[in-house]
Order: C-alpha cells, then structure tokens, then sequence
C-alpha cells in the first residue's frame, strides 16, 4: 500500500454508498498540462515526443496513457465525500486503467464515477471506485478503477469484497528491465498535475503519518505508476501509446524522491507481467500483482486475467 489520500473531516464510514454515482465532471486540459505530466513522471528529452508540442509534420504531440488518472480526480474526492470513514488510515491499494482511444494533446474530457464497491475485511475495509471518461464527442477514452483500503473503518458487517485477481512474477530473469532514477525534486513537480496531499510535500504531515512514510514526503503511488507506465509505452509498445490497454497492479511499499526506480518485465501467456522494486531496496516490491494488455501490430491484442473486481 503506497500512500495515504487528502483527508477530509473525519465521518463515519457509509456502506450504503456502493452504486453511488456522481454528476458528470468536467476536466478541460492543454498540452502544457500533458507535457508536465510527462515531466511529472521522469520523461524528458528521450522521450521529446510527450513533452514538446513541435512535432515534425502533422504529428500531434503524445500522451502518456496512464495520464487516464489525472481526469479522475474530482470524481473520486466527490466518492470519498459519499463514502466517509476515517481517512487518518486510509491508503490506496491498487490502480487499474483501460484505454479505448489515445488521449489528445489537449481537450475537454467528462468522468463520471461510481462508488462500485464497499466491502468490509474485518480488520479494515475496501473500497473500489470505478470511472468513465468521455471525449467532447462522447466517445470513451478510458476507465479506471481504484481500490482504496480504510485501515481503520473494518468490522461494520458487511460482505466481503469480491477477490483480486493474483499474479505473480515468473521465477527466471526478466525479459527486460529499466532503471529509472528520481529527484529529490519528483514529488513537488508531480503534484503539480493535481494531486495536492501535503504527505508528498510537507514534513510536517509526513511525520503524522510515520508508520507509512517513516518521517518523510514519500512519491505519489501515482507518480510510481506513471514511470512504470512510461517503461511498458517504450518496451512493449514501441514508444506508441495507443497500444497500451490495460494496466494494473497493487502498491506493496513506499518510494522516497531520490530513489531509483527498476522496472521489470516478463512476457508470458499472452500477457506482460511486470513489477518494480527500488535500486536502494531490491528485495522488497514497490508495486506487484501487476499486468498489461497490448494491442500488437497484427490487431490481436494480448489477453490476461480481468481487472480486479
């Protein structure tokens, strides 16, 4: 579990929220807003395509896919204002993202998002919150799901949550693997983009939250996500965003601004299994139970287990 979400007033946890839906949420963006994204998440001048505007020919300007997240935003606070519970314990658990159409550079974009789930583990509760996002056309661009776990909200009764689908990476080297440094610097410059919460900033609130970040602003589970991201469009999709589908996968550890990230990939079963750990921490996963889906050049798409549900 990566990092814990802005926190409103305390209030108490409401399982009747599940199939609550929100209004329709606009996001209106530029490319400056994609490009500092693309910064946000390490690219830089290998990457030109996503971060400058002035393409050769009637090339657009790229958008990183796992840019699908930043659209959400409102609609998940709106969920977790429905939702309630105590959110000195809650943190996010998994992040999973379907891409229908590529992402223009710039445009104007509509969630609307659901409460899908609120399931109680006893010692803590799950939530999952699922979204849709539409171009001005109305056409679909992507879905995402989130499952946030409420550490502190379990045993009110309720049903279980449905089960996560498990994978596992292979036991035999990688068939690639990418080293990805940050700055000390990431997280200021991610959060730019619209994640605001002080525990990636302030060592005030970092502190409050020790038990997780031991003391000090730890990277957005989202920022993570984006570099791992950024390893899948340039090893399995040829640099070409519209080729990644699917991407999930569960935070299992923290990673501090300054650390460097190593992103593995196996193919395997018609899918891509991949995972990260950090240079300074080998041993311990920082994001696993993950896989991606890519359409290859022949128009069959890879398959693998559904999204977690």
């Amino acid at each position: 579990m990566s990092h814990e979400i802005s926190s409103p007033p305390k209030k108490p946890l409401n399982p009747s929220a599940a199939g609550r839906t929100t209004e329709p949420l606009t996001f209106t963006y530029r490319w400056q807003d994609a490009a500092l994204y693309a910064l946000g998440i390490g690219a830089g001048p290998r990457e030109l395509g996503f971060v400058y505007e002035g393409q050769a020919g009637d090339a657009p300007m790229k958008v990183f896919p796992t840019y699908a997240v930043i659209p959400t935003y409102e609609a998940c606070k709106a969920m977790f204002d429905v939702v309630g519970g105590d959110f000195g314990g809650v943190v996010h658990g998994a992040q999973m993202i379907r891409l229908h159409k590529p992402f223009a550079p710039s445009g104007t974009l509509t969630t609307i998002g659901k409460v899908a789930n609120v399931g109680d583990l006893r010692r803590m509760a799950q939530v999952i919150f699922s979204t849709e996002t539409r171009d001005a056309s109305g056409e679909l661009v992507c879905e995402t799901e989130w499952t946030i776990m409420y550490l502190l909200d379990g045993g009110f009764g309720g049903e279980a949550p449905p089960k996560s689908v498990r994978v596992r990476a292979p036991e035999r080297a990688a068939d690639w693997s990418v080293a990805y440094p940050t700055t000390e610097s990431q997280a200021l410059l991610y959060r730019l983009s619209g994640d605001y919460n002080p525990l990636h900033a302030d060592p005030r609130a970092a502190e409050k939250a020790a038990k997780v970040t031991e003391g000090r602003p730890i990277l957005h589970g989202l920022c993570t996500y984006g570099y791992i991201g950024r390893a899948v469009v340039e090893h399995e999709c040829g640099g070409d965003p519209s080729k990644l589908k699917l991407f999930a996968g569960r935070f299992s550890k923290p990673v501090w601004p300054g650390e460097t990230l190593v992103v593995s990939g196996w193919r395997e079963e018609g899918r891509v299994i991949v995972q990260a750990s950090t240079r300074e921490h080998p041993e311990e996963p920082v994001f696993s139970n993950s896989w991606v889906e890519i359409a290859r050049a022949s128009g069959a798409q890879d398959g693998g287990p559904p999204a977690p549900r």
